[in-house]
């Protein structure tokens, strides 16, 4: 018989080792780590601590995630009280700046308006090309990764040169996309596609829902 048919037996027939106890007793398998020949008990609790040590690895893991999303948590929360107490766009523009370059520690932070009655002198609302307004509003969630000369990077002024990665993160009014947040860094990993984008998303409704207040 094959190995994967003594396997296949075995399976199907899990009463085998009560009608052959004795036989348990009688075979040893190799130890997973080499050495000495075990018996299938000792290999059965070696087994069960490796998965016990997997398990705890993985609750490790899911705890320093969960502390993680806890101090983001509280960042979004001080910018919703930020952009809630600014009472006109410049306030908005102030507390969106400060919040993420201070307490989200983005080095780089733009964003530019269409859609909106333009303020005066505010570059936010200077001309944003075509392509960019159409990529915005195809967005259905907020983009992550490498800057590949997306205009967006222009925004940043001088520094846009050595921005390596972007996230880019759509402003809305309902189902109308009235603009773009642009957050860069230096670091080409600092913004990767495979990161999460759920509170960058909720940021850019926060900041949507103050632009938006403002304007109205």
């Amino acid at each position: 018989m094959k190995a994967d048919e003594i396997a296949r037996y075995l399976q199907d027939h899990p009463k085998f080792f009560e009608e052959y106890a004795d036989l348990l007793a009688q075979l040893y398998i190799p130890h997973p780590h080499g050495g000495r020949a075990i018996s299938i008990t000792e290999r059965q609790v070696l087994t069960l601590r490796e998965k016990a040590k997997q398990l705890e690895s993985k609750l490790g893991e899911l705890i320093r995630f969960g502390e993680e999303n806890d101090v983001i948590g509280e960042k979004v929360h001080r910018l919703a009280i930020g952009l809630a107490g600014a009472r006109d766009f410049a306030a908005v523009r102030r507390a969106l700046l400060t919040h993420l370059g201070e307490d989200f520690a983005v080095p780089h932070v733009a964003f530019r308006l269409w859609n909106l009655p333009a303020q005066a002198d505010a570059a936010e609302f200077a001309e944003v090309g075509e392509q960019t307004r159409i990529f915005a509003a195809g967005m259905n969630h907020p983009f992550c990764g490498a800057n590949a000369g997306f205009e967006a990077a222009a925004w940043f002024g001088e520094a846009g040169e050595q921005v390596r990665s972007v996230a880019l993160v759509a402003l809305r009014r309902e189902a109308e996309t009235i603009g773009l947040l642009a957050l860069g860094s230096e670091d080409v990993q600092r913004f990767y596609p495979e990161m999460g984008t759920l509170y960058l998303g909720h940021i850019g409704d926060l900041a949507s829902a103050a632009l938006i207040r403002t304007q109205e």
